[in-house]
C-alpha cells in the first residue's frame, strides 16, 4: 500500500498528477516531468533530513497511484498533504493509505499531532476525512493553526488527528476484535 519515495516511478505519478482534477490539489505541483523528478528529489532529501515523512502510495500491484506526505515538521506535529490519480478515486485507496501511513507515524515515529488542511471547496477531500472515526474537524480547537493556514486569503477547514485519539481508536477495534473471537469460540 506505501513504499518509500523513490525517482523512478516518477513519470508515471507525474502522469496522473496532471489531470485537472487532481492538480490544484498537488503541493509539489511541476509543469515537466523533469521538474517533477527534481521535486521529487527534493522531497527524499528533506526526508532525510527529518523536515518531511513521504510515501508512495501503490495499488494491489504495487503500481504507483499517488503520494502522501507529513510536511513542515515541528516537535512532534506536522500536515498531512495526499494526492491520488483520478482513475483511482472513490475505491478507498486514500483510507487505506491514511490508515497505513498514521500506523507509522505514530508507531514507529515521534510524532504527535497530524493536522489536514482542506479547502472549504474540495467536498470530496472533507468527506473522505471525516469518514475516519478518529479524525477531528479542528477549526475551533488549533485557533491559531487555523488562522495561519487561512492566512493568505484561502479558505481551509483544519482537521486533527492526534496520536492519543488514533491509539485509543485502535485498542477499541483490537477489543472488538478480541470479542468476536471469543464469542465464535463458544
Amino acid at each position: 500500500m506505501l513504499k518509500k519515495r523513490d525517482l523512478y516511478e516518477c513519470g508515471a505519478l507525474f502522469d496522473l498528477m496532471r489531470d485537472p482534477d487532481v492538480f490544484p490539489f498537488v503541493r509539489e505541483k511541476a509543469s515537466t516531468a523533469e521538474e517533477y523528478l527534481f521535486k521529487t528529489k527534493q522531497i527524499i532529501e528533506a526526508e532525510e533530513a527529518n523536515n518531511v515523512i513521504s510515501r508512495t502510495i501503490i495499488d494491489e500491484w504495487s503500481q504507483p497511484i499517488g503520494t502522501i506526505t507529513l510536511y513542515d515538521i515541528d516537535d512532534g506535529a506536522g500536515f498531512l498533504g495526499t494526492w491520488l490519480g483520478k482513475p483511482y478515486f472513490g475505491v478507498g485507496y486514500n483510507q487505506k493509505a491514511k490508515e497505513a501511513f498514521f500506523s507509522e507515524l505514530f508507531y514507529e515515529r515521534d510524532i504527535k499531532t497530524i493536522f489536514m488542511k482542506i479547502r472549504k471547496t474540495n467536498l470530496r477531500s472533507q468527506k473522505a476525512a471525516l469518514k475516519i472515526p478518529y479524525v477531528k474537524l479542528a477549526d475551533d480547537f488549533y485557533p491559531d493553526v487555523y488562522n495561519a493556514v487561512n492566512g493568505n486569503g484561502t479558505s481551509n477547514h483544519l482537521f486533527v488527528v492526534t496520536r492519543e485519539h488514533y491509539l485509543q481508536h485502535q485498542q477499541r477495534i483490537q477489543l472488538y476484535t478480541a470479542k468476536i473471537d471469543e464469542l465464535k469460540e463458544a
